[in-house]
C-alpha cells in the first residue's frame, strides 16, 4: 500500500475511534492550546508583544499580538498551524522512545505558562486547570492506562492538526476574509488566503506521514522485540 494511502488510513481510522472514546473532544483543544502558543512563541522571537490567548470551547482561539514588522507578521501568522502540526510529529517521537512521561511534563509546561502570562478568562482557565490536573493524576497511575491517555493525546493531535488547515480551506474559498491566519497571511502579501490554507493542507500531511511512520515504526519494533525475546528463551531451554 503507498505510504500516502496508508496514512489516510490511519488518519480516517483515528477520527472514527477516538469519536467512540467518552469526553475525548474535551482533549481536542490541545492542538488548539499548542496552536495559539506557537504564535505567542514566534511573536515574542520576533520582538512582538502578546497581551492574551483565548481559548474556546468549540476548539477555537485567538492570540492577541502586537507586531512591528512585515515580516514578523507573516511568520507569526506562519507558526500557529505549523507548530501544531510539528508538534504532533514530537508527540508520536516520544511515543516511539517510550518518553510518555517527559511528553506529559512538557504538555503540562505549556499549559502551565499560558495560563499563568497569557490564559485569564473564560472556559480557556477551566479548561488548563483541567488539563493541568489530569496530566498530574495520568504521570503517577498504571503504566499502561498512562501510555493509552498519551496515545489518545496523539491521535488527537494529529487529527486535529490536520482537520484544522482542511477547514482553512473551505473558509478561504467561502468567506476569504474570515479565513483567520491564511486571511492575516493574504492581507500582508500577494498570496490569496487560499493559498496558504494548500500549503497549511500540505505541511500537516507530510507531518501526519512523518508521525504515522513512526508509530507504525513504535510496533514493528517492540514486535521483533517480543518474537525476539522469545526465541532467546526457547534457545536457553534447548540449552538446558
Amino acid at each position: 500500500m503507498p505510504k500516502w494511502a496508508k496514512t489516510v488510513l490511519y488518519l480516517l481510522a483515528a477520527a472514527v475511534l477516538t469519536r467512540l472514546i467518552p469526553f475525548s473532544s474535551l482533549f481536542r483543544n490541545l492542538d488548539t492550546m499548542i496552536h495559539e502558543f506557537g504564535h505567542a512563541v514566534v511573536a515574542l522571537a520576533t520582538s512582538g508583544r502578546v497581551s492574551q490567548i483565548d481559548l474556546n470551547a468549540d476548539h477555537s482561539g485567538v492570540t492577541y499580538v502586537t507586531t512591528y514588522s512585515t515580516w514578523s507578521s507573516i511568520v507569526v501568522s506562519l507558526a500557529g498551524y505549523m507548530s501544531a502540526s510539528l508538534f504532533a510529529v514530537l508527540m508520536f517521537y516520544g511515543y516511539y522512545k517510550r518518553q510518555q512521561k517527559q511528553g506529559l511534563i512538557l504538555m503540562t509546561a505549556v499549559a502551565l505558562i499560558m495560563l499563568i502570562l497569557y490564559v485569564h478568562q473564560g472556559f480557556g482557565v477551566v479548561w488548563l486547570i483541567g488539563f493541568i490536573a489530569v496530566n498530574a493524576v495520568m504521570y503517577f497511575i498504571w503504566e499502561p492506562a498512562r501510555n493509552f491517555y498519551y496515545l489518545l493525546l496523539c491521535f488527537l493531535t494529529l487529527e486535529e492538526s490536520v482537520i484544522s488547515p482542511l477547514y482553512l480551506v473551505w473558509a478561504s474559498v467561502t468567506s476569504p476574509r474570515a479565513a483567520g491566519d491564511a486571511a492575516l497571511l493574504a492581507r500582508e502579501t500577494f498570496v490569496p488566503a487560499i493559498g496558504w490554507s494548500i500549503l497549511f493542507v500540505a505541511f500537516s500531511l507530510l507531518c501526519a506521514n512523518w508521525a504515522i511512520r513512526l508509530f507504525a515504526k513504535t510496533h514493528e519494533s517492540r514486535s521483533a522485540g517480543r518474537s525476539g525475546s522469545g526465541s532467546g528463551s526457547r534457545r536457553s531451554k534447548m540449552r538446558v
